[in-house]
C-alpha cells in the first residue's frame, strides 16, 4: 500500500517490449510523461496501448510523487437513499480532474462526478484518511459492532483491498496521517486492559502493521466527533473537550476553551487554519497561533446562509465545501415540485489572511455536481494526490 515502486516494477519500465517515445530510452519517457498534468492523461491513454499501461502502473504515480507533480483532487462520499426498501448504501465519486483548477476565473465551467468502485463494506460511523494515492476507511459499525476492519482503495485501479485490522473495533474514531503514518483515536469502549492500552494506536503503510500509541486515562472518550491535523499534531473533539496528539514529542494535551466552543462539525485545514462552519452559519477560522477563531470575509454573498450537512476538505491549498441543497426543483405533472431529490452543491474557495491578519475567501467557482435521492446525505469529503 505505500506509494513506492517494486523492484519487478522498475525493470518491468526499463525492459519494455517497446519504447514508449521513439529515440529516448523508456526511463527518460517515464520521466517526461510524469511532467505532464492529470487532466491531459485522458488524452495521453489514447495513444498506444503501453502508455495507456503505464499511466495506471504504481510505477508511474511513484515516479510522479518523486518529481512533485502529482495533483490532489476531491473524493466524495454520499449516503444513498433506496425507497424501495428504506435501505441505503454509500458511494464515492471524485470529481472530474479534466476541469480541475481552471486558469480563468469563470465560474460556470461545469464539473461532473465520476463514480468510483463501490465498497465491499458500507460500515456507520467510519473514520477516513488519504494517503498518497491511497483512500483509507477505517473502522465503523457493521449491524451495530464496532468493527477494526481497515479497507483500502487505491484510487489509481479504482480497487478496494482489506488492510490489516486494528488492534480493537471503533466507530466514530478520530484520525489523522501525520509523516506518512496514520493515527487513530477513540471510537471504542475503554472497558478492559486491552483496549484501554489499544484507544489510540497508529499504523504504518510500509510495514502493514498497526501498534498501541500510549495515552493517560484522562483523555480516553469514546465517541470522537471531529479531527483535524495542524501543523504535525493531531486534534480530536470528544462530548466533552478535546485532545491534542503530537507524535513527534509524544506529548498529550486538552484543546483550549476557544478551540472547543467555535468548533463544531466536520473541518478543513489550509495553510495552518483550521476552518469548519459556526452556530450562525458563518465560515470561520481557527488560528492556532492566535487561539483565536476569524469570520471568513468575502464570501457570504455567495454561499447559502446554512449549508446542510457541509463537509470540507484542502484539495490542492484551496478550500472545497460540499453541502446538501434544497428539493430539486424540477416541476411535477401538476406544474409543482417533486421534492424527492436534493441537490449536492460544491464551491471552491481561494483563502488568504491578509496584512492585518484577517482571513478572505474568494469563491473561484459553485455549482450542482450531482442530484441524489431526498433522504440521502453527504458523509464525508477529502482529497487524494494522484
Amino acid at each position: 500500500m505505500a506509494d513506492q515502486p517494486s523492484p519487478s516494477e522498475t525493470h518491468h519500465c526499463q525492459h519494455h517490449e517497446q519504447p514508449l517515445i521513439p529515440a529516448l530510452s523508456n526511463d527518460v519517457a517515464l520521466q517526461c510523461l510524469a511532467r505532464v498534468p492529470r487532466s491531459h492523461h485522458p488524452f495521453l491513454s489514447l495513444v498506444s496501448k503501453s502508455w495507456r499501461s503505464i499511466l495506471r502502473s504504481p510505477l508511474f504515480h511513484a515516479t510522479r510523487c518523486a518529481l512533485n507533480t502529482t495533483q490532489s483532487f476531491l473524493f466524495i462520499n454520499l449516503r444513498i437513499f433506496n425507497s424501495k426498501d428504506s435501505s441505503f448504501s454509500f458511494r464515492w465519486y471524485s470529481l472530474d480532474p479534466s476541469t480541475f483548477f481552471p486558469k480563468t476565473q469563470i465560474n460556470h465551467i461545469p464539473r461532473t462526478l465520476i463514480p468510483i468502485n463501490p465498497s465491499p463494506s458500507h460500515p456507520i460511523g467510519a473514520s477516513f484518511v488519504s494517503l498518497g494515492r491511497h483512500l483509507y476507511v477505517i473502522g465503523g459499525s457493521i449491524n451495530d459492532i464496532p468493527s477494526p476492519n481497515l479497507w483500502v482503495l487505491d484510487c489509481l485501479s479504482n480497487k478496494w483491498e482489506m488492510g490489516p485490522k486494528m488492534r480493537v473495533g471503533r466507530e466514530f474514531a478520530a484520525s489523522g496521517v501525520i509523516d506518512g503514518k496514520i493515527y487513530v483515536l477513540g471510537g471504542c469502549v475503554v472497558d478492559n486492559w486491552a483496549r484501554s492500552m489499544n484507544w489510540a494506536e497508529v499504523f504504518d503503510p510500509i510495514s502493514g502493521l498497526w501498534k498501541p500509541v500510549r495515552s493517560p486515562i484522562e483523555v480516553k472518550e469514546k465517541w470522537m466527533h471531529a479531527s483535524a491535523v495542524v501543523d504535525g499534531r493531531l486534534y480530536a473533539m470528544a462530548d466533552r473537550g478535546g485532545v491534542i496528539f503530537d507524535p513527534g514529542l509524544e506529548e498529550w494535551g486538552l484543546v483550549s476553551t476557544e478551540l472547543d466552543l467555535g468548533w463544531r462539525g466536520r473541518a478543513a485545514v489550509v495553510d495552518g487554519v483550521l476552518y469548519c462552519y459556526d452556530y450562525l452559519g458563518k465560515i470561520r477560522g481557527f488560528d492556532v497561533g492566535e487561539n483565536e477563531w476569524k469570520e471568513l470575509k468575502g464570501v457570504d454573498n455567495s454561499l447559502p446562509k446554512f449549508l446542510c450537512g457541509a463537509t470540507m476538505a484542502n484539495v490542492g491549498g484551496r478550500l472545497f465545501v460540499v453541502w446538501e441543497g434544497k428539493a430539486n426543483q424540477n416541476a411535477n405533472g401538476n406544474g409543482g415540485w417533486s421534492g424527492q431529490e436534493i441537490e449536492v452543491l460544491c464551491a471552491e474557495i481561494l483563502v488568504r489572511k491578509n496584512e492585518l491578519g484577517e482571513l478572505w475567501g474568494s469563491i473561484v467557482w459553485s455549482d450542482v455536481i450531482i442530484v441524489i435521492p431526498k433522504g440521502s446525505s453527504v458523509v464525508h469529503c477529502l482529497d487524494v494526490h494522484l
